[in-house]
């Protein structure tokens, strides 16, 4: 049996806040079912470009770089805030993933302006026999596909 649980929260440009999931034997397996951005200024103020990105890991930097190739990467999602060049906002979630470690959400502003980003995020929690519980934590662990 599976049930939703959200997060949500306002990241500063460059902050990092971590979601804790694991549990002592890794018995409850998570996966993002949606994902979503909203400006913290919508209608107003500077022009911002938002990155928001879900890894697996904790991220020793923030960076405003996304590459698909990460196998720690969970989803990423791009928001423009009143600027001519970008009309819309893009958010990728590899929806296929299952883990059941702690998840990192990073921010920054890439327009240069430090402005800050709201996320939501809601995961489909169920529960893990114990090989699925040791391979997802293997594979957390290891970060290898």
């Amino acid at each position: 049996m599976s049930r939703i649980v959200s997060f949500r929260g306002l990241l500063a440009s460059g902050a990092q806040k971590r979601i804790a999931l694991e549990t002592i034997r890794g018995e409850k397996g998570y996966r993002i079912v949606k994902f979503e951005m909203f400006s913290y200024t919508p209608g107003i103020g500077t022009a911002a470009e938002h990155l928001i990105k879900i890894y697996k890991v904790e991220q020793t930097a923030v960076d405003g770089t996304v590459n698909f190739s990460d196998n720690t990467l969970l989803g990423s999602g791009f928001l423009p805030v009143k600027t001519s060049e970008f009309t819309q906002n893009d958010i990728v979630v590899f929806d296929n993933e299952i883990f059941n470690q702690n998840i990192y959400v990073t921010h920054s502003d890439i327009g240069g302006n430090s402005v800050p980003c709201n996320f939501y995020i809601e995961l489909e929690q169920r529960d893990l026999a114990l090989d699925e519980a040791t391979v997802a934590t293997l594979k957390d662990i290891r970060n290898n596909d």
